[in-house]
């Protein structure tokens, strides 16, 4: 049974993997503090857990609430190790909160924006409000 509250996305790059993880790693350790969320949003308080070149385990908390979300990203090569898939999730440690105006999807998409992963080559995302509650209305610049 999966939680009512896992939020995840799928994104393509065509970059390698290495690049892909390096990028998500340096941004996770770059937002660790308060610092990037002086003016408001969530692009701060992530702490890396645990990573290798195919899996990143980190924690977001939310600012203000404290709320801790779970983040995972899986990451695949594919064509002859050119490009990469990475499956990306985010599960809220607080069980009740499945409408969450996006944050878990943002927890997700702020680290790839943050990093420069948007502008990669070949970048595409693929999720839904099924797959991400509320990413449609989303707002990751307060989220």
């Amino acid at each position: 049974m999966v939680p009512f509250h896992l939020q995840c996305a799928e994104s393509y790059f065509g970059i390698p993997c290495r690049v892909v993880y390096e990028s998500l790693v340096s941004q996770i350790n770059k937002w660790k503090t308060l610092a990037g969320c002086t003016m408001g949003g969530q692009r701060c308080l992530y702490k890396l857990q645990t990573s290798s070149v195919h899996f990143i385990a980190a924690k977001h908390t939310s600012p203000l609430e404290r709320f801790v979300d779970h983040i995972n990203f899986r990451l695949v090569s594919f064509h002859f190790f050119t490009c990469c898939h990475v499956s990306a999730m985010s599960i809220s440690e607080t069980w009740y909160a499945i409408k969450d105006h996006g944050t878990n999807y943002c927890n997700l998409y702020n680290l790839i924006e943050g990093s420069g992963l948007t502008e990669a080559g070949g970048y595409k995302e693929v999720t839904s409000d099924f797959l991400c509650t509320q990413r449609s209305s989303a707002n990751c610049t307060v989220y």
